[in-house]
């Protein structure tokens, strides 16, 4: 009888140091994976929260050095500072087109079972930009207008809980609830033109200037638009043109619609969400600062 085979005890060590290094490379996966996402999003979630401080900061106070100042430190008050942990926090400043701030956070992840089998570390980088100014801009905006005589001395508005605006037919609102139809000084203001703007099918891309007149040139009730506006703008805040007694463009301001009603006593219904001020507003055509200042909406939005 044939003696049997054994295999060599060194063989078996070999198999167990491989399976030994599966488990932990796939243990590590899991766990050192989930850690990575978690650091991700909390390092999302500074980034964005830096971003937003920065340009705010910079359309406050009108300083980049401050602005950077302003989103290193929201960062570093979220847990990321730069520097430390071998984190590197990255702040751009760009206004050439409003004022654009971009917060960038890079900090490896420190594996704990994958360092076992040579990956000590992951690199993980995120990355927000917010944008910060005053818009003055037709294109999107509400196509009626309000009088400035529904604001307080101060800009506060006078309407702050639903009430009726109604239209009396003529080229510019008449008393304090009082609205008109506009196409922002684009010419002779016709339904379907103004039904377009309403629906979103036509764009009015317009600058503009401070006292330009922006009445309708021709009065008429446009009957319709009060439906068109109650189905395409019911339940949204809208930036809306104040104007002065003669018409002329005052500034902007935030108003709510709830509905609007076609029938005989033609209005639309809502409310105003934010003051009519005189803080300093930057078109979006031209450098920061270097345009003139009107009167505006605040904005501060993410847009990456």
């Amino acid at each position: 009888m044939m003696p049997m085979r054994r295999e060599p005890d060194g063989q078996i060590l070999v198999i167990f140091a491989l399976s030994l290094m599966i488990i932990i490379g796939m243990t590590g996966l899991a766990l050192d994976g989930g850690s990575t996402f978690s650091q991700r999003r909390d390092q999302q979630t500074a980034a964005d929260l830096a971003a937003l401080a920065g340009a705010n900061d910079y359309l406050i106070n009108n300083d980049e050095s401050a602005a950077i100042a302003r989103a290193q430190a929201v960062a570093a008050s979220n847990g990321f500072t730069d520097g430390v942990a071998d984190t590197v926090v990255t702040t751009v400043v760009d206004t050439s087109n409003g004022v654009a701030v971009t917060v960038t956070i890079d900090r490896p992840h420190r594996n704990s079972f994958l360092a076992i089998v040579g990956m000590a570390t992951w690199p993980v980088t995120t990355e927000a930009q917010a944008l910060a100014g005053f818009p003055d801009r037709a294109s999107g905006a509400s196509p009626f207008i309000f009088p400035i005589s529904a604001f307080e001395n101060d800009g506060t508005p006078k309407y702050q809980t639903p009430t009726n605006f109604g239209e009396t037919n003529g080229d510019i609102p008449i008393g304090d609830q009082d609205l008109a139809w506009t196409n922002f000084g684009t010419g002779n203001l016709d339904t379907q033109e103004v039904g377009d703007i309403i629906d979103g099918s036509l764009e009015i891309n317009k600058t503009l200037a401070y006292g330009e007149y922006i009445g309708q040139h021709n009065n008429g009730n446009h009957t319709q638009l009060f439906q068109d506006v109650d189905t395409y703008l019911s339940g949204l805040d809208l930036p809306v043109a104040v104007v002065d007694a003669s018409g002329n463009f005052m500034g902007w301001a935030t108003f709510h619609v709830i509905s609007a009603d076609a029938g005989s006593n033609k209005h639309v219904r809502g409310y105003f969400v934010s003051s009519f001020d005189s803080a300093r507003l930057t078109v979006a055509s031209c450098a920061a600062n270097a345009c003139p200042r009107y009167l505006g909406s605040y904005v501060l939005k993410l847009t990456d």
